[in-house]
């Protein structure tokens, strides 16, 4: 995925503030943050939106979800709390069609979100 600017950061073709990666996700911080902490973790492999998600991406989902864990750790957010989303298609607000794992912390989360 030549255009796909998730690919190209997790390929190291555009530079991104990293805070973690493995073989499968990689984690940077957000440019445009909506909390004092706002991590995206992405996978390596393009998966344009949570519906293109197949049985074999089911374990990448869940690496997603335990690298946002360590990384929250790392953050100093673990005891506190924080709030992981996801996001599906236009109407759900996502922008960038590669799926990605917001994690938010540093403040209180309120909810409904909007």
């Amino acid at each position: 995925m030549d255009e796909c600017i998730f690919c190209r950061i997790s390929q190291g073709d555009i530079p991104a503030d990293k805070v973690f990666e493995d073989d499968t996700v990689v984690a940077f911080r957000d440019l445009n943050p909506q909390a004092p902490t706002h991590i995206l973790v992405i996978p390596r492999r393009h998966i344009a939106t949570l519906n293109d998600i197949d049985n074999d991406a089911e374990a990448i989902i869940g690496r997603m979800y335990g690298a946002a864990r360590e990384v929250a750790a790392a953050e100093g957010l673990a005891e506190a709390g924080f709030r992981t989303v996801m996001n599906c298609n236009e109407a759900g607000g996502q922008t960038v069609f590669h799926i990605h794992l917001h994690l938010l912390g540093g403040r209180m989360m309120h909810w409904p979100p909007g």
